[in-house]
């Protein structure tokens, strides 16, 4: 299994703090055996959780000009028509996917196309499922042009538990369906805001996998 190297920092400083923890409880004279064994298992679980937070999948990509990809692994908590605020200021079917603390947390391109626009927003830490967390949270916005189909817009949203978005997407780069564009660390979040001729596919409740899960297509050109 590889790692992401954005856990990179963190794992080394967990696995610093839990090797130092075990060899202290080990040399605590006064504590049972039965203790040491329970904390000790305690600190390895913790550790393998943080490794497992920070796998890389391998995933097999079925790029299609009509289909729009999830761009994280999660599970879809809205799917509306909203007002877009922040670029096209106009109506938006937006499609909401939240990453619990266990799910791979890399974020796809969910279409191909050229890097239109790309910015960060610092902000709250709402719990992911606030209605106001889209627009008031730290978050990331990129927008992809699409050659047929226009342009989509997806956000990275931090949560409650997120403190870092990481977004290597850059405006005027090529952008390709279902390669890594960003990650975000302990959460939480990714809006993706189609354009209204499109059909979403995904319901409600389903849970997707970032880079392999058509939760929308194109049903004409822009």
């Amino acid at each position: 299994m590889r790692l992401h190297r954005e856990g990179t920092p963190t794992l080394l400083l967990t696995t610093a703090v839990v090797c130092f923890a075990l060899f202290a409880l080990w040399n605590w004279p006064a504590l049972p055996n039965a203790v040491l064994i329970v904390l000790s298992a305690a600190l390895v679980v913790v550790l393998g959780i943080m490794v497992w937070f920070f796998r890389v999948p391998h995933r097999t990509v079925s790029m299609d000009d009509r289909n729009v990809l999830a761009p994280a692994d999660g599970k879809v908590v809205a799917i509306e028509e909203v007002q877009e605020t922040e670029y096209f200021n106009d109506k938006r079917i937006q499609v909401s996917i939240f990453m619990s603390p266990l799910n791979v947390h890399i974020n796809f391109y969910p279409i191909s196309g050229v890097t239109s626009y790309c910015k960060y927003h610092p902000g709250k830490y709402l719990v992911a499922w606030h209605p106001k967390s889209s627009t008031e949270n730290e978050r990331t916005t990129v927008v992809v042009k699409h050659p047929l189909h226009g342009e989509v817009l997806f956000r990275q949203i931090a949560g409650a538990l997120a403190r870092r978005i990481c977004t290597y997407s850059k405006p005027g780069e090529a952008a390709e369906q279902g390669r890594e564009f960003g990650f975000i660390k302990f959460g939480s979040r990714v809006d993706v805001l189609l354009p209204r001729h499109s059909t979403v596919t995904a319901k409600l409740g389903d849970v997707v996998t970032g880079s392999s899960t058509v939760i929308a297509q194109f049903t004409d050109h822009a």
